[in-house]
């Protein structure tokens, strides 16, 4: 006979054993966060500057005045600054007599006109470093001095790319021994001074600016200025000169080649 009270202790048995089986099963993991397995740890980016690394430093750059080869060739050197219209007008007339220059070009006047070095590079001409400002070079301590190189070498790089094959000091023809180390110390292997000057600054007129150009002899490298209308129409007679004389105006790069 099955006794009531009976049935009721063995359910209650088994539902205590079933509780009992429930507690002890392990829990189930919870589900990962998932990103948090491949998060890396923080960590802090350092800021990047866009300025141009400087290079690292060297010795003394080695001046330049003249080239040595015997080659029928000049080199016609600029000093870029000045009114960007005349820099357009010279581009032009050596462009029709098939000229090459080197354009040695201030820090400033790029910063004010930075179409001019691309007009330069265009135009086939090559492109150097005449210092930021234009001070009175030879004056100043090492590290100005210094400075003046290195931010027109900078603003070079920012335009083109490049920060030109060769340095030029300002207001003066050759370089002092303190202008060779700053130069070396900005990265430059060669200053480029120059045996013929124009003296096309001074304005004393389109004859007189020929006369002074005539003196260049194969090899010669000759020290003109963009910004002066009297260079302008000194040009036409300086290269008919030249190519009267069988000489031939090229960059600079390729007269010391």
């Amino acid at each position: 006979m099955n006794d009531p009270l009976t049935r009721r202790g063995l359910f209650g048995f088994a539902l205590g054993a079933a509780a009992l089986t429930a507690c002890s099963a392990p829990s189930p993991s919870p589900a990962p966060d998932p990103g948090s397995a491949s998060r890396p740890p923080a960590t802090t980016t350092p800021s990047v500057t866009s300025a141009p690394a400087s290079p690292p430093p060297s010795g003394p750059a080695t001046e330049v005045s003249r080239a040595t080869s015997g080659r029928p060739q000049v080199a016609l050197t600029f000093h870029g600054a000045g009114d960007l219209q005349v820099t357009r007008e010279v581009l032009d007339v050596v462009h029709q007599h098939g000229a090459r220059i080197t354009v040695l070009a201030v820090g400033t006047w790029l910063a004010a006109h930075p179409d001019a070095a691309r007009m330069v590079r265009d135009g086939g001409h090559e492109l150097g470093n005449h210092t930021w400002s234009h001070p009175a070079l030879s004056g100043y301590a090492a590290e100005p001095m210094y400075a003046e190189i290195q931010r027109c070498r900078d603003k070079l790089v920012e335009l083109t790319g490049s920060p030109g094959g060769f340095f030029r000091q300002s207001q003066g023809q050759h370089a002092t021994p303190r202008e060779l180390a700053e130069a070396g110390h900005a990265g430059y292997a060669k200053v480029l001074s120059y045996d013929v000057d124009s003296l096309d600054w001074t304005d004393p007129g389109p004859a007189a600016i020929r006369a002074a150009v005539a003196k260049a002899r194969a090899g010669s490298v000759v020290s003109m200025h963009l910004g002066h209308p009297g260079t302008v129409a000194a040009l036409p007679g300086i290269l008919a000169d030249l190519a009267g004389r069988g000489l031939t105006p090229v960059t600079a790069s390729e007269l010391l080649a």
